[in-house]
């Protein structure tokens, strides 16, 4: 029976399907040979009818979104995670919440693009983690050789920006600092960014407490919405104090 859900979303998906744009989007999403995400089949589904589908299918059991996980084509994964934020979203019982929570990270290997984990990571664990003392998943995450772990506790982290609550993810941001991964810079200079819309005086001193460790593209996200002047400043100052 699970299948057969998870077969029908497919079928609608496919609908929805413009083949001109596969292409397009499997060079935007790096799905190619030795690219990050190598594999990674398009069917060229928009978001916001992944979206619309998804919303008709919001009662379905965890084992039909399990189903589209373990899918080779993005749109399924993606279509199946937008169904379990809404599930989480919707529910008001902590035990279902925590369900799902449990689920995701059991199946976290299947949230395998940069766009999966955003529109998923802070909704899910970010939020139930808001109200946890005990975060430290996120920093095991954080540790991980896996790119996805790693995107994964710093975009959940968005969660507790949002509550003006900084600490973890500026932990987190300093164990990322040095990885290699551009995804991984992007995704630390956003975070950055929130902070600084929020609080700019932490933003910027964390900015300069770290500046030889922190990569220039990371730098380039964190300064986005300040002045050409600062953000002009604070690159050369990195460019001059980053080791040779």
């Amino acid at each position: 029976m699970p299948e057969q859900i998870a077969n029908k979303i497919k079928t609608e998906l496919k609908k929805y399907s413009q083949s001109e744009k596969i292409k397009i989007l499997q060079s935007f999403f790096r799905t190619g040979k030795g690219e990050y995400a190598e594999g990674d089949q398009m069917i060229a589904v928009s978001v916001p009818n992944q979206r619309k589908i998804a919303k008709q299918h919001l009662d379905v059991d965890l084992e039909v979104i399990a189903e589209l996980l373990q899918s080779k084509i993005h749109e399924h994964r993606l279509t199946g995670l937008i169904i379990l934020v809404y599930q989480y979203q919707k529910t008001p019982d902590l035990k279902q919440k925590k369900k799902i929570y449990d689920f995701y990270l059991a199946n976290r290997s299947r949230v395998n693009n940069w766009d999966l984990v955003d529109l998923s990571a802070h909704y899910i664990v970010g939020d139930f983690l808001n109200k946890e003392k005990n975060r430290k998943i996120l920093f095991y995450l954080a540790h991980s050789k896996v790119l996805w772990d790693r995107r994964i506790a710093m975009i959940a982290c968005f969660a507790f920006i949002r509550n003006k609550d900084f600490g973890d993810a500026l932990a987190i941001a300093k164990i990322l600092l040095t990885d290699k991964q551009d995804l991984i810079h992007k995704a630390v200079g956003w975070m950055l960014r929130e902070i600084g819309k929020r609080d700019q005086s932490l933003e910027l001193q964390f900015i300069k407490d770290n500046l030889k460790q922190m990569h220039r593209t990371t730098l380039r996200y964190a300064l986005e919405k300040y002045s050409k002047d600062l953000r002009d400043e604070f690159m050369f100052l990195h460019k001059k104090n980053r080791p040779a």
